[in-house]
C-alpha cells in the first residue's frame, strides 16, 4: 500500500483547516502594543454582517471594531469628541496591505454602517487565505478597505502638533 494517497489527503486537509491560535497586534496612540489573542477577540459581543465582494455574499462574524480598539483606549459613543476626532485607524495584513480610517468610522453611534474585526465567515473560522482576521466594512460598494490577514492595527493621533512622531506637520 502506497503512502502517497493518503500524504495527498493529509495536505488537502490541512490546507484547508482554518487559521488557528493567532494573535493580533494593537497599538495605542501612545504607542504601547497589546497582544490579544484569537479567544481574547472571540470573548469580545459579537455581531454578523452580510457583506458582498467579488461576485461573492457571506455573513462575516465577529466584534464591532471600535470594541477591540476600546482595548487600547479609544475613545467611543459620547467620548469620542475633540482631538478624537482626528485620530487614525491603520490596518495593516500579513502580506503588506495597509487601509486607514479616521476613528470616528468606526463607532456605530457615529454612522450608521458598521466595521468588524471578523474572525468567521458563514459560521466558519475565516480560512488561511483571509484569516486569521478580517475588517468588514458595511456598506462600501467595493470590498477595497475590507483587509484581510489582519495582524496589526494601530491607533494615531493626528489632531494636535507633535502628538504623534511622523505625523504631518503644519508649519507653514
Amino acid at each position: 500500500m502506497s503512502l502517497r494517497p493518503i500524504l495527498l489527503a493529509a495536505a488537502l486537509v490541512l490546507g484547508a483547516t482554518p487559521v488557528l491560535a493567532q494573535e493580533l497586534a494593537l497599538v495605542s496612540v501612545d504607542g504601547r502594543t497589546t497582544t490579544l489573542t484569537a479567544a481574547d477577540i472571540a470573548a469580545l459581543p459579537r455581531v454578523t454582517v452580510r457583506f458582498a465582494g467579488h461576485g461573492e455574499s457571506h455573513d462575516y462574524e465577529g466584534p464591532l471594531l471600535i470594541d477591540v480598539l476600546a482595548k487600547v483606549g479609544a475613545p467611543t459613543g459620547e467620548a469620542l469628541q475633540g482631538p478624537a476626532l482626528a485620530d487614525v485607524v491603520l490596518v495593516e495584513a500579513k502580506d503588506g496591505y495597509r487601509v486607514a480610517f479616521g476613528l470616528a468610522e468606526a463607532d456605530p453611534r457615529t454612522r450608521p454602517n458598521r466595521m468588524i474585526l471578523a474572525d468567521r465567515a458563514d459560521g466558519a473560522p475565516l480560512s488561511a487565505k483571509d484569516g486569521p482576521f478580517k475588517v468588514i466594512v458595511e456598506g462600501d460598494l467595493r470590498p477595497a478597505r475590507s483587509a484581510r490577514m489582519v495582524a496589526r492595527i494601530t491607533l494615531a493621533r493626528f489632531g494636535e502638533a507633535g502628538s504623534t512622531p511622523g505625523a504631518p506637520s503644519h508649519a507653514h
